[in-house]
């Protein structure tokens, strides 16, 4: 596929009032370039500046706005004390997900999305409990006892449940906060939070349905640098959130 070189000056009369620094260096990362144009979602026609070759341009002047809008409103979870989870599982946005995660203590998906995540949630707690005692057994030695054979079965139940719910360590109660890198790719997860109503932020292309989120982000979402550039702006969100959150609490010890 030919990229098409957008340039901030060709996104014309859009980029009144925004940085053009800021444009560039998203143009740079790649954010506008969506798929084909055969692939478009009506409603996610709102967000396309052009056609170019086949492929939609991002109208990335909107992006930023739109980008804002969810820092402010995970700022705000997080301040507040809330529990964002994350789900990035395909390919570019795997290692992404998993470092922003542990960075920031969030529970994480990055292998596989197990339905029933949050619609059964209290089914899910109670497998997640069983995992981290076999690990934590296994690392332990309490396994020891047991005999080669049941050992090894033990391994085996343990290397399963890692892909199942490693990363969900942290997911002590229903999220806050749903954020997913793909739309398309999590329609299970987005569903689930949907009828649960958590709030869903998601980087998405032009192929989903702006309206299933609360805090849609259009952009290249299967381009790493499009993907990790929009998550550190969440990430500095985030941050501040946990310093608004610490300052809280020591006004409130004082």
């Amino acid at each position: 596929m030919t990229m098409v070189q957008d340039t901030p000056e060709t996104m014309g009369e859009n980029i009144s009032g925004v940085d053009t620094a800021l444009l560039e260096e998203m143009t740079h990362a790649g954010i506008l370039y969506g798929r084909k144009k055969t692939k478009t979602h009506p409603r996610m026609q709102k967000y396309i500046h052009t056609t170019r070759n086949g492929i939609e341009i991002i109208d990335i002047v909107q992006t930023v706005e739109l980008v804002d809008q969810a820092t402010t409103f995970l700022k705000g979870i997080i301040q507040k004390g809330g529990l964002i989870l994350i789900a990035g599982t395909t390919p570019p946005a795997k290692e992404l997900v998993r470092e922003f995660s542990e960075k920031h203590a969030l529970p994480y998906v990055v292998e596989r999305w197990l339905g029933g995540t949050l619609t059964n949630f209290k089914t899910l707690s109670e497998r997640l409990q069983y995992f981290l005692k076999l690990r934590a057994d296994r690392i332990a030695g309490k396994l020891e006892k047991y005999t080669k054979k049941e050992r090894l079965q033990f391994d085996k139940e343990l290397a399963r449940l890692t892909i199942l719910f490693g990363g969900l360590e942290k997911l002590t109660k229903l999220p806050d906060a749903l954020l997913v890198i793909n739309a398309s790719h999590h329609d299970t997860a987005i569903r689930e939070a949907r009828k649960l109503k958590i709030p869903i932020v998601a980087i998405m292309s032009n192929d989903a349905d702006p309206d299933d989120i609360t805090y849609p982000i259009p952009a290249n979402d299967r381009g790493r640098q499009s993907i990790a550039w929009i998550v550190e702006r969440l990430g500095v969100a985030i941050t501040e959130g946990e310093q608004l959150k610490r300052q809280k609490a020591i006004k409130e010890e004082e």
